[in-house]
């Protein structure tokens, strides 16, 4: 455990978690955006579907832990929305099932602090072609289609209107995007980096939008150690010091 403590903001879903950190992706962008105002904390689990995730609910996020997150974002679907296999084995998780598992997950987190704020992500869009195009030899057919992703994130933004929880609806979000097929995948499925950039814009705009009591947006939290300096660097006529904490330049995209 390092200090000062900051607020942290968890990231818990499958792969689209687990690889926010690689390619530009979302989560390495918002510890990006929230550097020195809050930790990006990831709990992503390649292939998983919400039945697998809600078995270690208690272990991720333990009811009588002291500190508790300020944020979670969740994001279950698109392994859940694969068609069933033959043989009964594989990801696919029944829409109703679906439904009930997101639901457990909800007043799970929920019942850890009445602090803590949620996001929900629904299923996003694929690329059918490129997912055929790039099948493996050693994996069965992968069935998923766009449609089904519509039926699974239509049914998580049900859920959560239901809650009175925060939705993104990535499902059509992604597809607003020009040429979003080819632009936002690294493989039909997974996110490239013009695709996290859709999953951050939509955040943040929750994020700056939400009437949460303290503000979680940027612009809103206090930097850490932001306090001028003489250690700072110097003014060209040497006459002060400029303080850097809350420069952003560096951004190629300056977010709101």
């Amino acid at each position: 455990m390092v200090g000062p403590s900051r607020p942290s903001f968890v990231l818990f879903g499958s792969s689209i978690v687990q690889l926010s950190f690689s390619n530009g992706g979302w989560g390495a962008i918002l510890s990006d955006i929230y550097a020195r105002k809050a930790d990006i904390i990831t709990r992503g689990y390649y292939g998983w579907n919400s039945r697998r995730a809600v078995k270690i609910l208690d272990q991720v996020f333990p009811k009588n832990d002291a500190n508790q997150p300020s944020l979670v974002i969740v994001y279950f679907g698109g392994n859940d929305s694969m068609g069933p296999h033959p043989s009964g084995l594989g990801p696919h998780v029944p829409l109703q099932e679906y439904v009930e598992n997101m639901r457990k997950i909800a007043v799970h987190l929920q019942n850890l602090s009445k602090e803590i704020r949620l996001i929900f992500l629904s299923c996003p869009p694929v690329n059918e072609v490129k997912i055929s195009e790039n099948q493996s030899p050693y994996l069965s057919e992968l069935v998923r289609t766009n449609e089904l992703c519509r039926l699974y994130s239509e049914a998580c933004i049900d859920l959560c209107q239901e809650l009175n929880i925060n939705v993104i609806d990535l499902w059509t979000a992604i597809q607003k995007r020009d040429d979003w097929m080819n632009s936002c995948f690294t493989d039909g499925i997974h996110l490239s980096e013009e695709g996290s950039k859709v999953v951050v814009e939509e955040i943040l705009k929750v994020l700056k939008e939400a009437d949460w009591k303290p503000s979680l947006h940027w612009k809103s939290m206090p930097t850490e150690f932001s306090e001028d300096s003489p250690y700072d660097l110097v003014v060209s006529d040497g006459t002060k010091t400029v303080n850097a904490s809350e420069w952003t330049f560096h951004r190629q995209i300056q977010w709101d």
